[in-house]
């Protein structure tokens, strides 16, 4: 039977589109890559394919997740499936030196960055940048191993934490370090724009104020983080869907996610003294905030599983139409 097939390796990242293609009684399958086989000699199954692999898989013990999908990706696109978010996605999910690259092909402005493979090598590359800078991973995930370094004593206490760390995840997965200028917002927020078939979709305000792990799903909320205070001492939620987004770099980043064959995904981006809206991350792997949707109206999911449902009616309507002709 033809199906929607969603490939990912993080089961409570999928409840809630479970229930999205449950209510729209469209048929769904999971295709979990951790470990297991790929027999190259049988085609894949009927259906459309979604590809949540995410680029922190290896920090839920999934070590080549990315790689697996690389392989099942490569075998579906040679048979000829329509894959949702396929090899360059894959590609952009892991590596933000791939994705600056790629957005500065689009005019979009980036952080100034310079990737450094060696910790010995940071320091070097700081005195090219200076102070205040980011140092964080090439491939991550939910803002994991992100520093806000503000002087050269911050960034030799910073360097002597890593060196002595035993925490596995202490080092980027692929070696390659990003010594970035910190770009500063007037106010402790950075901005997360949703698309959903390569259009945008919403935004959404994140507050930074504890911290960059910024993994909007609930199941990343710590129990012990409380809503953010705002600047001014006024509570705010720290998800807040914006109403009336014009952003004039929207045209950009769609056209950016359509050269790049992203159909789902999300732009983070902070907003400089000047007005200057600055990309950073990339995500093919995007995930929603339940109570900030419900607060506005909306519903990321249930976007995608409209989406997802439309290519599968067209896949089938296409099938069919070719065995008529056929026959």
């Amino acid at each position: 039977m033809s199906q929607v097939h969603v490939i990912h390796e993080n089961s409570a990242w999928i409840e809630p589109l479970r229930r999205e293609f449950a209510a729209l009684g469209t048929p769904m399958a999971e295709m979990f890559l951790d470990e297991g086989m790929l027999d190259l000699t049988v085609p894949p199954p009927p259906g459309v394919f979604y590809n949540r692999m995410s680029a922190s898989s290896h920090t839920r013990g999934h070590t080549y997740a990315p790689e697996y999908a690389a392989a099942v990706i490569e075998w579906l696109e040679r048979h000829g499936r329509t894959v949702v978010n396929g090899r360059r996605a894959l590609q952009l999910e892991v590596s933000k030196v791939a994705q600056y690259q790629a957005l500065a092909a689009f005019n979009i402005p980036t952080p100034p960055t310079i990737a450094v493979v060696g910790t010995g090598n940071i320091r070097a590359a700081t005195e090219k940048l200076g102070f205040p800078l980011i140092l964080k991973h090439n491939r991550a995930g939910k803002g994991l191993g992100v520093r806000l370094v503000l002087s050269a004593p911050a960034l030799a206490e910073a360097l002597a934490q890593i060196a002595g760390s035993n925490d596995e995840h202490s080092q980027p997965r692929d070696g390659i370090w990003l010594v970035q200028r910190y770009i500063h917002a007037p106010q402790p927020f950075i901005t997360r724009a949703e698309f959903v078939g390569g259009k945008f979709l919403y935004a959404v305000r994140v507050d930074t104020s504890e911290g960059f792990e910024l993994c909007p799903a609930d199941v990343c909320q710590l129990d012990s983080v409380c809503p953010a205070v705002a600047p001014g001492g006024a509570h705010s939620p720290k998800f807040q869907v914006l109403e009336g987004v014009r952003h004039p770099l929207i045209q950009r980043w769609e056209a950016f996610l359509q050269a790049n064959a992203i159909g789902i995904g999300a732009i983070e981006f902070a907003t400089d003294a000047d007005g200057t809206a600055w990309s950073y991350d990339v995500n093919t792997n995007t995930n929603y905030n339940p109570e900030a949707e419900a607060r506005a109206g909306v519903s990321g999911m249930g976007a995608i599983a409209r989406h997802m449902t439309a290519l599968l009616r067209r896949n089938h309507f296409q099938a069919s139409s070719d065995y008529a002709y056929a026959a």
